[in-house]
């Protein structure tokens, strides 16, 4: 057994052969990730990786982030793994829990904790991530069936096929794009949902500028008369899932455009033009708690699935600490 901290010690090779057919592949654990996260000046990728027998088994892709300026970011640096990680059906238990000690050990140093956000099913692979010292969190999902768009739009809800037919008939269409100032309107608008709505940090211009040119990146823009009223950021794992990263609507337009419905119907549409077999929101919040976002996604149809979370605290005072900040500026 073998394991991996730095991308030149693998060979790229073995990991493409490890994504094609692997039920837990996703566009997150990709060669073409890996540099993407790398190409990008906020923050810091990094990558495990394990083989037996000579052969790649396992690989761990993410970044470490943080937000703010001094004091915020040293409370807020944390390593998160998109996707989960990449396992051959044959990988052994003692590979897969020596890959997330090294991680683990690895990442003290440069993050308070890390967060293995599955988009497939790990259920079975439960006993090497406790036994790393990596604990299960229940988080939901909705994945959606897109053979073709026939049976895609068969899932909508008739509240929503209603209110698509009525923003087309309207003229608002959606469209691939590339152009700068698509772009940068997009992210005028998704900027403005995340300051008035969702109160999360959000990722710099640059992010989407260079997600837009990836081979497997796609920004998808709502329009009415030529103008950005809403769109998707999203990222596409060939012959698997397109995942929804990114997603908005301009609450100022006319009710009747209904943006932020086909902003998603755009992603689930887009996916059926590449023959991409499903399309993944990407996370519907915790079954426990409720949440108006999740109600909406399951407007459009597809399957809720608990695919859960890993995670394992680097530093569990200064976590304690940091959560007990962010509660309390969430009452200020």
């Amino acid at each position: 057994m073998n394991l991996y901290n730095n991308i030149s010690q693998l060979d790229l090779s073995q990991w493409m052969q490890l994504v094609e057919g692997n039920s837990t592949a996703s566009f997150f654990q990709t060669p073409e990730c890996y540099n993407f996260y790398a190409s990008l000046s906020f923050l810091k990728p990094f990558l495990y990786a394990v083989s037996e027998n000579d052969k790649l088994v396992g690989v761990m892709c993410g970044y470490v982030i943080a937000d703010g300026g001094l004091v915020k970011s040293f409370f807020s640096k944390r390593a998160i793994v998109p996707g989960g990680l990449l396992l051959s059906e044959e990988i052994s238990d003692v590979a897969i829990q020596n890959l997330l000690q090294s991680a683990a050990n690895g990442l003290k140093g440069k993050a308070i904790y890390i967060e293995i956000r599955n988009y497939n099913n790990y259920s079975a692979h439960r006993k090497p991530f406790e036994m790393a010292g990596f604990s299960y969190q229940s988080h939901l999902d909705i994945l959606i069936s897109t053979p073709n768009k026939e049976i895609a739009s068969k899932g909508l809800h008739d509240s929503k096929r209603r209110q698509l037919k009525t923003a087309q008939k309207l003229g608002v269409k959606w469209t691939e794009t590339t152009q700068a100032s698509d772009i940068d309107d997009f992210y005028l608008c998704l900027k403005n949902l995340y300051k008035t709505k969702v109160k999360t940090p959000l990722f710099p211009l640059e992010f989407f500028q260079k997600l837009a040119n990836l081979p497997h990146g796609k920004l998808l823009v709502v329009k009415h008369q030529d103008k950005v009223i809403g769109g998707m950021a999203c990222v596409i794992l060939p012959n698997n899932s397109l995942y929804e990263w990114f997603v908005c609507g301009d609450d100022s337009v006319q009710k009747e455009f209904y943006p932020s419905v086909m902003a998603t119907w755009a992603g689930i549409e887009c996916a059926t033009q590449y023959n991409i077999p499903s399309f993944d929101f990407m996370g519907a919040g915790k079954p426990d708690k409720n949440y108006g976002v999740r109600e909406f996604k399951s407007k459009f149809g597809g399957e809720l699935l608990d695919l859960g979370r890993f995670q394992y605290i680097c530093k569990p005072k200064l976590y304690a600490l940091g959560k007990w900040m962010v509660a309390r500026l969430k009452r200020v």
